[in-house]
């Protein structure tokens, strides 16, 4: 199994409208993934900080994931939310 722990943060004002196409693609993944076992999107302690918990069951669902039309569309539409980058903390199971 392979995990991913991605740190999101957004601009100050937009944490609603960020959670709400996140949620979109939290569902879409969740409906249409069968190769993903975990994807959830988490609120953090710090100020306009998300983390989404990834969990696949090898890297062609990871990479299958990432061609996905809603991870593209959906991503896209995310960005005009995001403050900056994302740091991807990339996780391989014992």
């Amino acid at each position: 199994m392979l995990a991913l722990f991605v740190t999101i943060k957004v601009k100050p004002g937009s944490e609603a409208d960020f959670e709400a196409v996140a949620m979109k693609l939290v569902a879409a993944v969740n409906a249409n993934e069968p190769g993903c076992k975990l994807y959830a999107l988490s609120r953090s302690e710090q100020a306009s900080t998300y983390h989404f918990m990834e969990r696949y069951v090898d890297q062609d669902a990871v990479a299958a994931h990432r061609a996905s039309e809603h991870f593209k569309t959906l991503g896209r539409e995310m960005g005009q939310y995001i403050d900056g980058g994302s740091t991807i903390l990339r996780l391989t199971e014992v």
